[in-house]
């Protein structure tokens, strides 16, 4: 296939990866339960699940590392069946649980490596430009990558991830291990490289907090099963704030409150009145006095995806 036949292919999907059903079982044990999950392209596609939920499985599958036992996957819209699948893979890489560098070698030395490996001309510009990408470039040039910290082994995994200028990343728990800084490089990294070369990423972590605030959209795996996929958007609705409050009738709070806020928003459970969504605290204050009714108690709460994820999944998982 020539090189634009397969830029016409990518730039006319929709999907970079579509899954249908993918069945993988180890004896007796099934680790993936007929997962089908979708990730558009242009996503930051957060996955997201317990350890041993078959993240790294489905991962493994659909980079061909390993065979389904059922089910199909097709990557920018090319079927796993299809020739062309061997063509489009050239456009998709990944870092399966830690980078593959030569830590005996130099940053520049790996990505010579790369390049001869994918059985392209060596072009030190072309390295020292990706290097600078990722936040190498000062980097001493002969210190071996065994002496790098993880952050920076890290990026120069991605550094030969993009040497074949790649459409669609994934990344198998990028943030395990890296310090605070480390972490921080790492998310910018991420977006930067959505936002200005338009890659894809589909990235497995279980550190939600991290993950809420690069992902576009999540994809929620448990016991091998693909319990939920949901937007940013959609989980900022979901993750909305309340505010709980106790006062000395609540019954006539709460019929008071009835007139101006609506229904789906407006609760009253045991001694407490929930009202979701901003509210003005000191208006709700003087509204209250009008009517003699004292507040006793009044705490606000946000919902995290935390909360979301534990809700979808049951509770927390025993590993």
């Amino acid at each position: 296939m020539e090189a634009n036949e397969i830029n016409a292919i990518i730039d006319n999907s929709e999907y970079a990866l579509v899954t249908e059903n993918i069945t993988k079982t180890y004896g007796f044990h099934k680790v993936l339960d007929g997962v089908s999950m979708s990730v558009k392209k242009g996503d930051i596609y957060g996955f997201v699940g317990e350890n041993g939920a078959g993240k790294t499985t489905i991962i493994r599958v659909v980079t061909g590392l390993i065979f389904a036992n059922s089910g199909s996957y097709k990557l920018f819209g090319v079927s796993e069946k299809d020739e062309k699948i061997y063509e489009i893979r050239k456009k998709m890489n990944a870092i399966v649980e830690a980078p593959s560098i030569y830590l005996n070698m130099t940053a520049v030395d790996n990505l010579k490596m790369q390049q001869r490996m994918l059985g392209l001309t060596i072009d030190e510009n072309k390295i020292f430009e990706i290097l600078k990408y990722v936040g190498l470039e000062d980097v001493d040039v002969k210190k071996k990558s065994v002496n790098f910290s993880l952050g920076m082994r890290q990026r120069l995994g991605i550094a030969m991830c993009l040497i074949n200028e790649p459409k669609f990343l994934i990344l198998d728990e990028p943030l395990n291990g890296l310090d605070p800084e480390g972490i921080v490089n790492m998310r910018n990294l991420i977006l930067k490289l959505n936002q200005e070369k338009g890659i894809t990423f589909l990235i497995s972590s279980h550190i939600l907090t991290e993950l809420s605030l690069v992902a576009t959209r999540y994809g929620i795996i448990s016991k091998g099963k693909l319990v939920k996929e949901i937007t940013k958007e959609e989980l900022d609705v979901v993750e909305k704030k309340e505010t709980l409050i106790k006062t000395t009738d609540n019954e006539k709070a709460y019929e008071l409150l009835k007139e101006d806020i609506s229904p789906e928003l407006l609760d009253y459970k045991d001694d407490t009145i929930i009202i979701s969504g901003e509210i003005d605290i000191n208006e709700l204050v003087k509204k209250f006095l009008e009517v003699k009714v004292a507040i006793l108690d009044i705490k606000t709460k946000q919902a995290s995806i935390e909360d979301f994820y534990l809700s979808v999944i049951g509770g927390k998982n025993n590993d």
